[in-house]
């Protein structure tokens, strides 16, 4: 069967590091162009996965005119993640976009017109629903066993952990810090198992306590505090139009030991969940409280064939079967779009110190 032809825009950290890898173990794709403003990133990219015909660009919108790449990758800081989306899909690609979506909810909603308008498939990358214990969660909530889910915590905390690399602690390029970054995970984890993507209000706060600080102890070694323009913390309280609620904390840096990143926490009116050692349940039977904890040791089933069973893979033969077959996506871009609204209304409510309603 011919191989879907890939083009990489973007051939920085999370290229490397997730995308690339996964597509050269994917034997259904070839990657044969790659694009990044600092040429040498995307000649490295070439001679390390690319074809022996493949090509380099420093403007993605050059690549963008070759007809026969199928699927692009959009692998660029998160400001530019929406204008070249849709000059992709408009150009007739199928999409697999890096989280988050976009750094506003009318960018993204932009995005998910465009792919309406042309038909093509567009996907984010939100790959943490494809770990192990996220799915067989999924699979719990999807069979009723913790009931009506009415509160819910995402979790993405860290105690020192600022990237240090890129343009992670540029505003104008990311459009926040850790709440953008890795806030964005726990909650699209959290509104998944919850299947519900209805906002009513929120109210958040974010907080920078830390970025000025120097000799931080960081795990990446130290951060300038000059060029740190985000913040390093933010909380957010969101409540949904059917009464549900869900507190999402997220941090860079802060004073804390309850360290949980792309966790999620569910009570339900009939049984609980969390992933804060291992995935466990919680409940009452017989007149006993009792927790469950799945093992994950032994090799779970493939999914897809093929795609292996590691997060990054699944998440790749996802897109590629929804591109070759119309099979259904995990990560539907309706849902990456509520989770941007979200986040931007918490930066909203932080900046005038009152709560964002929805319509």
């Amino acid at each position: 069967m011919e191989k879907l032809r890939v083009g990489i825009i973007g051939c920085g950290g999370i290229a490397n590091g997730k995308h690339m890898p996964a597509l050269s173990r994917n034997s259904e794709v070839e990657m044969v162009a790659f694009c990044d403003i600092i040429e040498e990133r995307a000649v490295k990219a070439k001679e390390q996965y690319g074809t022996p015909d493949s090509k380099v660009y420093t403007d993605y919108k050059e690549l963008l005119k070759d007809e026969t790449i199928d699927n692009v990758h959009v692998l660029t800081p998160n400001r530019e993640h929406s204008f070249i989306t849709i000059d992709a899909l408009h150009a007739g690609k199928n999409v697999m976009c890096e989280k988050p979506m976009a750094k506003t909810y009318a960018e993204a909603k932009a995005m998910v017109e465009a792919a309406k308008e042309t038909g093509k498939v567009l996907t984010i990358g939100y790959q943490n629903r494809y770990r192990a214990d996220s799915l067989y969660m999924k699979a719990v909530c999807e069979d009723g066993e913790l009931g009506d889910i009415y509160y819910a915590k995402a979790h993405a905390i860290r105690r020192r952990a600022v990237p240090t690399w890129g343009v992670f602690l540029n505003e104008e390029e990311q459009g926040g810090g850790p709440l953008i970054d890795i806030g964005t995970h726990a909650l699209d984890l959290t509104l998944w198992m919850m299947d519900n993507y209805e906002p009513k209000m929120v109210v958040g706060n974010t907080f920078k306590k830390l970025g000025d600080q120097r000799n931080t102890g960081n795990a990446w070694g130290d951060w300038d505090p000059e060029k740190f323009t985000v913040e390093d913390a933010a909380m957010g309280y969101i409540v949904m139009k059917n009464g549900a609620v869900i507190t999402l904390e997220s941090s860079w840096a802060l004073n804390t030991l309850d360290v949980r990143e792309a966790q999620t926490t569910l009570c339900g009116t009939k049984a609980g969940a969390d992933m804060a050692d291992g995935l466990r349940i919680n409940g009452v039977k017989h007149g006993r409280q009792y927790v469950e904890k799945p093992s994950f040791e032994a090799g779970g089933v493939a999914f897809f064939s093929g795609g292996g069973t590691n997060p990054e893979d699944l998440e790749l033969q996802t897109f590629i079967n929804a591109v070759k077959t119309g099979s259904e996506l995990t990560v539907k871009p309706e849902q990456a779009m509520v989770v941007t609204q979200i986040l931007e209304a918490i930066y909203e409510s932080d900046k005038t110190g009152k709560p964002v309603f929805f319509d």
